[in-house]
């Protein structure tokens, strides 16, 4: 049995041979048939040339043309170009580019051979084909094109190009086109279809429909774009062959793509040292249908499309992430099967929808989705998500599910409803399901590992957990509600002109999850509005037991007090704050005996993989990254200046007060000698300071740690900068520390991504 895509392929299990050869019903708007073309071919070669622009000269012997061609760049007028089987066409133009433009009334048909030692641009509007037995081969870029060149001068001055027209004739491959060290770019109005082979292993394989493209040169991404406003201009690009290059892009502003292919045929983007690999399909307001293997070594693969429909028999991707966007999505049984294999080859997979177009954009899982391994998948709505009655999702593995409502952080009542299973039974992975706060959460049926433990440094104290999002300063403030609930940042907040009240106070702590999600909280002035109840300021008043604050940052933030307990993040920490960090001010109004940290005024829980480069000022204790520590803090550090006012100001470049115990961290901010105790790491305290605590001596203008640890522990600048000099410091590739190059100090790896 033959299998057709809408567009008429083969997409069945013939063999390539097979695919190459048989017509394609969309190479018909070519010519009728291929056999015509190839009959009209035979013994052909291209004719009626000469050099419009550059210089150069061309020769023929019957069966082979040769362009000598004298000028760095060069432009050919052609009353035909074609190349009957057994022909040869050989472009001897160096390392320079070919603008070859056919004015007559024929279409090429390439079923011999073409070389170029560089570029080769053949520009048609009566339509391109490249037979079963054609051959292209060029060391430059090779450029197909029924669109013209807009302006002859860039294309000679090496400018980005402009191709435009409005011819319905088609860019068909059956051959073999191949680029040694550059593109190859396939660019028509109406249609572009690959049948055959096309490779550029040091390049990208771009095919593309639309009016108008802009043509350009990038050695790191995408080359050709469409461009926008031409809605309703449809057009059609199917692959049924092996596309392979350094990077893929399949470009569509207003059609359909059929990615489809049978045995071995795929689309493989294996990146370079330059290139990351990459494959980008995009059928902008069309269909999109996947089929057979994509791959992206190493890379990404992005699909976007007005609709995304997977065939029997679904799709493999293979890559490292896979990103889907489009209005709305369905997980029929097509799509869960895609997503269930990709996934299980190690590829996560993000699907996002939009929205757009008036659609609902919500998620409904209407078929079970299962993996094993560590790969992870996000389902992202619009509006709402739900996982249907009689649908499972689950992971055996380390792999992660990520259900969001309200994707777009504008709080629509995006809702998550689970009527079906979420199975992480066998899974150390994490659940999160996030709901806009005006929304609902359903958790259905949900079987955690029993055994599940959570990842050293992380924070986490669940497996499988449900956040209401914070997607604005007033739902920041809103979390003073329902102290107890768990949180998650939808976005970053700017808080710029408002004043925010500390979340949780003495008499009512904060108790819940708050997880930023790699979010910022921007330009935060924090002030206490009743002294009655409020004693410590900061983003969060007071954290209680089981609060947990991590991975969410406050940037460019102010707190000031005259009460005991500051700091940008949080006055007072009972709980546990991980891979948190805050940048800004915290400084006192009034001498009363305060405690200032950069990131904590007083820890009595856990502060772990967290830094600071705020700037302290207090008459009390004062610390780069906490005031007053009674608690743990470890793998952490603080880069900010302490300056204590008064005489009755003390501080430490890390802690103010340590009564509890530091280890493996260090502080390099300046460090401002008053009358009472000033030190690199503590002000004093008889807490323990583990030996792998450390402290810059330069730039703090301190000698000594202010506890028991040598003065071989106060590093020179170029000595933070040597990851040797930091003992049971782990710098490797998954390790909790990184040495950027240049970098004057060790940071958390976890900053190198977020």
């Amino acid at each position: 049995m033959i299998k057709t895509s809408p567009a008429g392929y083969d997409l069945g299990n013939s063999r390539r041979r097979g695919a190459r050869t048989a017509l394609l019903p969309l190479a018909a708007a070519l010519l009728c048939c291929v056999a015509s073309i190839e009959a009209r071919a035979a013994g052909a070669l291209p004719a009626g040339g000469s050099f419009v622009r550059g210089n150069g000269s061309i020769s023929g012997d019957g069966t082979t043309v040769t362009i000598n061609q004298g000028s760095s760049r060069g432009v050919v007028d052609w009353n035909s170009f074609s190349i009957g089987s057994g022909n040869r066409v050989v472009f001897a133009n160096g390392n320079g580019s070919t603008l070859n433009r056919v004015t007559g009334g024929s279409p090429s048909a390439i079923m011999g051979t073409l070389t170029a030692s560089g570029s080769v641009y053949l520009i048609n509007p009566q339509g391109i084909l490249v037979g079963s037995g054609g051959v292209i081969s060029t060391n430059g870029r090779f450029v197909a094109s029924t669109l013209n060149v807009v302006d002859i001068d860039a294309f000679m001055n090496g400018q980005p190009l402009t191709l435009a027209g409005n011819s319905g004739a088609s860019i068909v491959n059956m051959g073999t086109i191949g680029s040694g060290t550059g593109d190859v770019f396939l660019i028509a109005r109406q249609r572009v279809a690959n049948a055959g082979t096309i490779s550029a292993p040091n390049g990208t394989v771009e095919l593309a429909v639309g009016q108008q493209v802009l043509l350009q040169d990038s050695s790191s991404g995408r080359q050709v774009f469409v461009q926008p406003g031409q809605q309703g201009a449809g057009g059609t690009i199917a692959n049924s062959g092996l596309i392979e290059a350094a990077q893929v892009s399949l470009q569509a502003v207003d059609g359909n793509i059929y990615a489809l292919a049978g045995n071995n045929e795929a689309i493989r983007a294996t990146g370079t040292t330059t290139r990351d690999g990459h494959v980008w399909l995009v059928a902008g307001h069309g269909t999109l249908q996947p089929g057979g293997t994509i791959e992206a070594t190493g890379g990404t693969v992005d699909m976007s499309a007005d609709t995304v429909a997977f065939p029997t028999g679904g799709a493999t991707v293979r890559a490292n992430q896979w990103n889907i966007a489009t209005p709305a999505f369905t997980v029929d049984g097509n799509a869960a099967q895609a997503l269930s294999t990709s996934l299980g080859t190690g590829t996560s997979v993000n699907v996002q929808t939009t929205g757009a177009n008036g659609s609902t954009g919500d998620i409904d899982v209407n078929s079970g989705i299962g993996w094993q391994g560590d790969a992870s998948l996000t389902l992202a709505a619009y509006r709402n998500l739900t996982i249907a009655q009689g649908a499972t999702v689950g992971n055996q593995g380390g792999g992660s599910l990520t259900l969001r409502a309200d994707s777009a952080s504008i709080d629509n009542g995006g809702s998550v409803a689970n009527r079906g299973v979420i199975d992480w039974s066998r899974s150390t992975g994490l659940v999160n399901a996030l709901y806009d706060m005006n929304g609902t959460y359903s958790p259905g049926t949900l079987l955690a590992n029993t055994a599940w433990a959570a990842a050293a440094g992380s924070g986490q104290i669940t497996q499988i957990t449900a956040y209401k999002l914070v997607n604005n300063v007033t739902d920041l403030q809103n979390i003073s509600q329902d102290l107890a609930g768990n949180y998650a940042l939808g976005t970053d907040i700017d808080a710029t002109g408002y004043t925010l009240t500390p979340i949780g106070n003495h008499t009512t702590p904060f108790t819940g999850q708050f997880d930023g999600m790699w979010h910022n909280v921007r330009n935060a002035k924090i002030e206490i509005a009743d002294f009655s109840t409020d004693y410590s300021s900061g983003l969060f008043g007071l954290v209680g037991q089981t609060g947990v604050l991590r991975d969410v940052g406050v940037e460019n933030g102010s707190v000031s007090t005259s009460h005991s307990g500051s700091g940008l993040l949080a006055g007072v920490n009972q709980g546990t704050i991980a891979n948190a960090h805050s940048t800004g001010v915290a400084m006192e109004l009034f001498q009363n005996g305060t405690t200032f940290g950069g990131l904590v005024g007083r820890n009595d829980g856990n502060i772990e993989r967290s830094w600071s480069s705020a700037s302290v000022s207090g008459s009390d204790a004062n610390g780069g990254l906490v005031g007053y520590n009674l608690g743990s803090i470890t793998q952490s550090y603080a880069t900010g200046s302490v300056s204590p006012v008064f005489s009755t100001g003390y501080g430490g470049g890390l802690v103010g007060i340590n009564e509890g115990t530091v280890a493996q961290s260090f502080a390099t901010g300046a460090v401002q000698t008053q009358r009472m105790p000033t030190h690199g790491v503590i002000a004093f305290g008889s807490g323990t300071l583990a030996p792998d605590v450390y402290w810059n001596k330069e730039t703090t203008g301190q000698p000594a740690s202010g506890g028991s640890l040598p003065p071989s522990n106060g590093l020179t600048t170029a000595q933070m900068s040597d990851p040797a000099n930091f003992a049971g410091y782990d710098f490797g590739p998954n390790g909790v520390w990184a040495m950027p190059s240049g970098a004057t100090q060790p940071v958390l790896r976890w900053q190198l991504a977020h």
